[in-house]
């Protein structure tokens, strides 16, 4: 038990190092910095304009503001963010109000501010975005640890120690199931391989917790919403979550595609039909008390505002006549919650799935409600006391996801070294006897996959026979090319603005062997196409230079760096390394599990553009040289320089 306490308390500790690092992260790049600076670096959006306001639910008004289309440049707005709402519009009373951002769509940022009323200078102009520093998610980490850690007896009790590896946990035996409602049989799924139907028949018999090993291509997803519909089916309402947004959108989707009632709490980082169909929001504008309660708020909305005329320093009659449209407003909101209370719990009754964040499932939609089971999918990339927010609500836990590919972001570095990168689903893998292991993959060649099943998978991976030897519709085609830079002169370069790396010459030679493959498939359709980097400079670049040429304008081809691009699959996929510099520094493509993802997106081929010179000082880049030389192709960047 002391042990349990130390490693809880020690999260907590690394938690406060966390938040303190970014905090004064956020205090140097941007608290500092003039209006102009932040809008220059993303952190601002100024001017904007106020393209519709409202009410949503909550008591809550909203604003959904646009900034001008020329400036559709990088910035650091996602769903969830603070943000401050500002006016410099001179002589305003309070020209400022924080939000939350809902979802951010190109130039557009539906904000749901903090306070009932819309501010009075809504229309006044002059109106800006700016980020704020925002301490909700480190304090709700911080609670969910503390409550674990207080727990006596109980269920939290219980599966504290299950989690943190002290005490074994259960499965029901066949036939039978800790509720007696929930029969455990062999469940065959048509359309999942043996290791899916294992791991689905591993989540329906867990008593306490299933841990779910899903490496690329192998049908994590897929598996986890097939045993999703299957206990919709057999218990009550399931908490499904995930780290991100994003993540929580394409759950969200795929869930709702089987027929099962599923409703999305909290942010949204799409606004497509698909999604926004299954948000609280909608559906609580499409019940059928909706009109009423929007009436209503309307009301109150304008008897607060009636009241504000009158001063404190007025008149007998005057200040009565405020205080009683103080409290016609404070009535008028009061019978609006109550049936906004009413139509939510009709809402959440009626679903079988809940999707959020990891924080969001500490909404305060879900704050009475407890589940049966929560899924937390993509768990290696979610920090430890995050994960415990949903754990909170649960009786047992299903964790999926895959340790090597991308971790967690910490920001302190002293925390990172002790290990607070360091996730729940990583610690159970290898204590857990009955973790599952996804063997089969579905995505790559079988020389794709070939090096990242032995560094990270033991070899045992297999590739489906579909896709074991396809590839390119080209002569002489392998699976795997390294294109060596070394000895070339192509150094890397430095953005000062956002200190990223970028290496214009690398994209040169990415580019003739674009052309001449693109060349070679004639008139026929060509294969889709990813080009992704370690570094945002270097895709920036790629960016406009494909926009600024039309032969290139024309080709199917995404370009994203490797964190965005995690979760995407292409038939080709290019990955420009950038790194090249007489000391050997490789910066942080240390970061093995960044280059699993990266190296594991490509169906047909995998096409690595890289300084060996550079890159091969380190163990791992050697080994893949080596690969490429036994397994694939090595090529110098010479031979597509001969022309030029």
């Amino acid at each position: 038990m002391s042990k349990i306490i130390e490693h809880l308390e020690h999260l907590q500790t690394l938690l406060q190092l966390e938040k303190e690092a970014d905090l004064e992260t956020f205090k140097k790049m941007i608290q500092s910095l003039p209006l102009q600076e932040r809008q220059a670096k993303g952190f601002s959006w100024y001017p904007v304009q106020v393209i519709k306001k409202g009410y949503t639910y909550g008591n809550r008004a909203f604003v959904i503001v646009e900034r001008e289309k020329q400036k559709d440049e990088p910035h650091h707005f996602r769903p969830g963010k603070v943000v401050n709402l500002f006016t410099q519009q001179a002589a305003v009373q309070r020209p400022e109000r924080t939000g939350v951002i809902h979802y951010v769509d190109k130039n557009k940022m539906k904000i749901i501010l903090n306070t009932q009323d819309l501010p009075d200078w809504i229309n006044l102009g002059l109106i800006g975005v700016d980020l704020l520093f925002d301490e909700t998610t480190y304090l709700e980490m911080n609670k969910a640890l503390q409550l674990v850690k207080d727990a006596k007896k109980g269920r939290l009790s219980e599966l504290r120690s299950i989690l943190c590896g002290t005490q074994e946990a259960r499965f029901a035996p066949m036939g039978t199931s800790k509720d007696a409602d929930l029969e455990v049989g062999d469940t065959r799924i048509a359309g999942l391989n043996d290791a899916q139907n294992a791991a689905v028949n591993n989540i329906l018999s867990a008593q306490d917790l299933s841990v779910i090993h899903g490496p690329p291509g192998t049908g994590k997803t897929t598996t986890l919403v097939q045993a999703i519909r299957v206990l919709s089916e057999r218990e009550g309402t399931i908490l499904v979550v995930a780290p991100s947004n994003t993540a929580v959108d394409l759950l969200t989707e795929r869930i709702a595609e089987q027929g099962v009632t599923v409703t999305r709490i909290g942010n949204i980082s799409r606004v497509d039909e698909n999604v926004i169909r299954h948000t609280m929001e909608l559906k609580l504008a499409e019940h059928p008390d909706s009109k009423n309660v929007k009436k209503i708020k309307i009301q109150a909305v304008e008897a607060r505002r009636k009241a504000r005329k009158y001063k404190r320093n007025f008149g007998h009659e005057e200040r009565q006549e405020r205080q009683r449209l103080f409290k016609e407003a404070r009535e008028l909101n009061a019978w609006a919650n109550q049936l906004e209370e009413r139509m939510i719990s009709q809402i959440l009754d009626g679903s079988q799935v809940i999707t959020a964040t990891l924080v969001g499932a500490a909404h305060s939609l879900l704050e009475k409600r407890s589940f049966r089971t929560v899924i937390i999918d993509e768990a290696a990339q979610a920090l430890e006391p995050a994960t415990w927010i949903p754990i909170l609500k649960a009786s047992r836990v299903i964790l999926t996801g895959d340790p090597f590919q991308l971790p967690p972001t910490v920001k302190s570095n002293e925390a990172q070294r002790k290990g607070f990168d360091k996730t729940m689903i990583e610690r159970l893998l290898p204590i857990t006897q009955q973790a599952c292991l996804l063997n089969i993959q579905y995505r790559m060649n079988e020389q794709i996959m070939g090096f990242s099943n032995a560094q990270f998978y033991n070899n045992k991976l297999k590739a489906a026979e579909l896709v074991r030897q396809h590839g390119l519709a080209v002569r002489h085609h392998k699976a795997v090319l390294f294109i060596d830079t070394a000895g070339c002169g192509f150094e890397e370069k430095m953005e000062e603005k956002y200190m990223s790396r970028y290496n214009p010459e690398e994209f040169l030679i990415l580019r003739e062997h674009l052309i001449a493959l693109k060349d070679s498939y004639g008139d026929e359709a060509f294969p889709s196409t990813a080009i992704i980097s370690p570094y945002r400079e270097q895709v920036l670049h790629i960016q406009q230079e494909c926009e600024s040429e039309a032969e290139l304008n024309e080709l199917p081809l995404t370009i994203n760096t490797i964190d965005g691009f995690q979760g995407q699959e292409r038939d080709l996929v290019y990955i420009s390394l950038v790194r090249s510099n007489e000391k050997g520094d490789i910066g942080f493509l240390k970061d093995y599990r960044r280059m699993n993802v990266a190296m594991t997106r490509a169906r047909k081929q995998l096409v690595v553009i890289g300084d060996s010179a550079t890159i091969g000082n380190d163990s791992f880049y050697q080994a893949f040289l080596d690969y490429c030389e036994k397994n694939g192709t090595y090529q110098t960047a010479w031979e597509y320089m001969r022309g030029n």
